[in-house]
Formats: C-alpha cells, structure tokens, sequence
C-alpha cells in the first residue's frame, strides 16, 4: 500500500475555530432534541418542525465534521467549500426560526453557535474562496428561505386565486425561488465550469431580473391586497385568529419587500466577485 504522503486524521477538523464551532453545534443539537423529547412537548405542527431542524442539523453538522476528520470528503465530487458554508446558512436560518417557535436556552445557544461559523468562514475583502462563502452566496440561501416563509403564507388560505395581477406575483415568487435553488445547487455540485454559457455573467444578470421582478410583485400584491377597490386596508373584526387572508397578505407583503432589498443587496456585491468551482 502507497503512503499518501500525510496523516490519516485531520485534527485540524475539531482544533480549528471552525472545528470549535461545529463540536459546539453538534452539542447543543443533541441537548436540545433530547431535552425536547424527553419533555415531549413537540406533538404540534410548529414543535415538529423544531424537532426536524434540530435533528437534521446535528445529523449534516456530524457528517461535515466525519468527513473533514478523516479527509473523506476529498472522495466526494461536490464542491466541499460551497457546501458548508451554504449549510451553515441554512442552519444559521432553521435554528433561529426553531429558537422563535420554541424557545430555550440550548435552542438559542445553537443558532449563535450556526452563525458564529458563518462569521468565521465568510469570504473577506481579496480573498478566494468559495462563492457561497461570499455576500451574494450566502444571500442566495437567506433569498430561497424567505420564499418559503412566503410560500407558507400564500398556502395558508392567502386567497391569491383572486386576480391575475396576484397569480403573477405568485409566479414571480415561483420563479426566482427556483431558479436561486439552481444557482445554488450548480455552486455547491461544483458544476458551474461544465456549463457552455458563462455561469457567474447568467448570475448576475438573473439577480438584475430578479430585482425587476420583485419590483412588479413589491407594486401590485399590496395593492390588490390591501387597496379598497380590490382588498380590504384594514384587517376585518371577525377574521378568525391563525386563518385569517389577510393576515397571510400581511406577512408576504413585508417578506416580498425583504427578497427585494436582499436582490437589490445581491446584485450591488455580485459586480465584485469572480466564481471559484473546485474549492
């Protein structure tokens, strides 16, 4: 058997700030989905999805910390950089929504523990590194997860069948959602090098569109929401509580304003970086 040359073991993996980090997340996750279920208080839709986040965070946070101790993730044909910083992202997002939905300490403490890596690993000024890593990467993430928030409010009897001017705006929503989970997947599969067009110029003129898109949707769903003609500009006195439409209105105006300032950031920090595939 040929020597490969280094250690087997990268303490490096566990030593490391970052490594610090994710022992920490590990942690906490299996603390605060032990003490949940031996409570047994997620029997709800909401305490349910806590459950799922915190289990499935500790399950990705041990797989990144296998592979990285034994080098396992040399064997894997992703690219390793843009997968952990956009899971850690993503986990950053699901923990403190779960730390919202079902406060305690151990939950709080794993959501800082989640955004401390991404403060550790984020791309600084002249650095290469991986693009999910970057502003416009790690935007991408926080971008697909408010149009989730946005997509549970528009099934939640948001009544968007109404108009025409709202299906679009649905489909606005479709659209840039799909497509940012494309761009995503290409950066974290390492695949953006394989495409025939140039995949960070597509990207960025995708953000320009996207940003007129959520422009359309940011002028016409308030206003056959919540405009007299169409809607109602007061939330009506009987509207029961957690199935009320307008409330659903509500919540995917503020969240349609947000993609669109985090577009609109996206598209400024996109002109400053170049596409890094295989880190």
């Amino acid at each position: 058997m040929e020597s490969t040359g280094g250690p087997y073991l990268n303490t490096a993996a566990v030593t490391s700030p970052v490594g610090i980090a994710r022992l920490l997340q590990m942690t906490f996750g299996c603390t605060t989905f032990s003490l949940v279920a031996h409570q047994g208080g997620f029997s709800a839709a909401y305490g349910t999805f806590c459950m799922f986040v915190w289990t499935f965070c500790f399950a990705v946070t041990v797989f990144i910390i296998t592979c990285e101790f034994t080098h396992l993730h040399s064997c894997l044909s992703i690219s390793w950089g843009n997968f952990t910083a956009a899971f850690a992202m993503l986990a950053t997002l699901m923990s403190v929504t779960a730390a919202v939905i079902y406060p305690s300490v151990f939950a709080g403490l794993l959501f800082i523990t989640y955004a401390t890596e991404v403060f550790l690993t984020r791309a600084k000024p002249g650095q290469v590194t991986s693009y999910m890593a970057t502003v416009s990467g790690l935007l991408k993430i926080v971008q697909a997860f408010v149009a989730c928030i946005i997509f549970g409010a528009l099934v939640n009897d948001s009544q968007y069948g109404r108009y025409v001017a709202t299906q679009w705006c649905v489909a606005v929503y479709s659209f840039c959602f799909v497509v940012t989970v494309v761009v995503v997947a290409f950066s974290v599969t390492g695949k953006t090098a394989l495409l025939w067009f140039p995949f960070e110029r597509s990207v960025v003129i995708y953000t320009l569109g996207a940003v007129l898109l959520y422009v359309s949707a940011a002028v016409i769903w308030p206003v056959f929401c919540f405009d007299s003609k169409y809607g109602s500009p007061r939330r009506p006195g009987l509207c029961a509580k957690g199935r009320c439409p307008w409330d659903s209105q509500l919540v995917i105006a503020i969240f349609t304003y947000v993609n669109l300032l985090l577009y609109v950031v996206d598209l400024a920090y996109s002109q400053r970086i170049r596409f890094v595939s295989h880190l």
